[in-house]
């Protein structure tokens, strides 16, 4: 199933009955008075915060949602039912913005539920204009129409674990190895056109689309998706050692991360060196570290290849994140 993360969708609340004219009959009563009853409300028009990241691809082929129209008054005081509310289930971490008002809501919480829209009120049927001076009412008034707007839904990752990195440094493989998420790996740039996502001891990783010099100002595919790095709680940075100037690597994807957003700069970061197999001097590997660490204290190197050393590395991540 494709990742869809962003989507404009039109959302229309229920509108009110409508409220009647009418009169009693009873026996050996001629002019019972006015009986007729208030339409209902229109229903509302809600968005539930849910645990399943890829709801918005169900909403693919459905962009218009409407919520039930409240019914009409009736004769003998009846009133008109009430419409049914809307709910609309959408991913933890959506912010849904009205296009008309450009307000904003946001879910940060599993469970969450906000009013979206309020549905129109119900006419009033002509027993409720019944007063001492008018005891034989001929008005009602319809029910009122409800809210209605376009909606620009963009969803936010909201992970534990947000793995950054140039195209091919090993994200992927990475995740595949703390996770059982499968994604899929290549020796090109690019493999990943979506965010992977995979549980961790209970903690989400997501595998971040890779970045490229220029990402913040749109170029390459790392534009669509650094919203989703914002709202992660620790970055592991994923340098490849096939680059020739790690340390340049590096402070590439960071410009990229504080260009985009300021706040980037603080979260808690960890660099991994991957594909350190392609260096047969080991020597070089740790003149790497040693250089990196001018730029961040939290820098490791790491082979898929050696058990011993993913199974550290896991470790250390697990701890770091109980940790935040």
């Amino acid at each position: 199933m494709a990742f869809v993360d962003e989507l404009n969708i039109h959302v229309r609340a229920g509108k009110g009955g409508d409220g009647v004219v009418r009169w009693r009959h009873e026996k050996y009563r001629e002019f019972g008075g006015p009986s007729g009853g208030d339409g209902g409300n229109g229903g509302d028009v809600y968005v539930r915060a849910v645990r399943d990241v890829h709801l918005l691809s169900n909403y693919r082929h459905k962009k218009k949602f409407r919520a039930e129209n409240g019914d009409d008054g009736a004769k003998d005081s009846l009133h008109g039912k009430n419409g049914d509310d809307l709910i609309i289930d959408l991913p933890v971490g959506s912010v849904i913005t009205n296009l008309t008002t450009k307000k904003e809501i946001r879910l940060d919480e599993e469970g969450q539920q906000e009013l979206l829209l309020k549905g129109g009120r119900g006419g009033r049927g002509n027993e409720s204009f019944k007063s001492s001076t008018n005891t034989t009412p001929k008005e009602s008034t319809p029910g009122k129409l409800g809210e209605e707007a376009d909606f620009h839904i963009e969803v936010e990752l909201i992970a534990d674990i947000g793995l950054v990195g140039l195209p091919s440094a090993g994200k992927t493989s990475l995740l595949n190895e703390l996770t059982n998420a499968q994604g899929k790996v290549g020796a090109y740039p690019f493999t990943t056109l979506e965010p992977n996502l995979g549980e961790y001891f209970g903690y989400i990783v997501a595998d971040i689309p890779g970045l490229i010099e220029g990402a913040a100002d749109g170029k390459g595919l790392g534009h669509a998706f650094l919203r989703h790095i914002r709202r992660t709680k620790m970055l592991v940075h994923l340098v490849s050692l096939e680059n020739e100037d790690v340390v340049e690597t590096y402070r590439t994807i960071r410009r990229e991360l504080e260009t985009y957003d300021q706040t980037l700069k603080d979260k808690k970061e960890i660099v991994l060196l991957t594909k350190t197999d392609v260096l047969e001097d080991h020597s070089q590997v740790q003149k790497h570290i040693d250089a990196l660490k001018k730029e961040n204290t939290h820098v490791f190197a790491l082979s898929l290849y050696d058990d011993a050393r993913v199974k550290e590395i896991r470790d250390m991540l697990l701890e770091e994140v109980k940790n935040l």
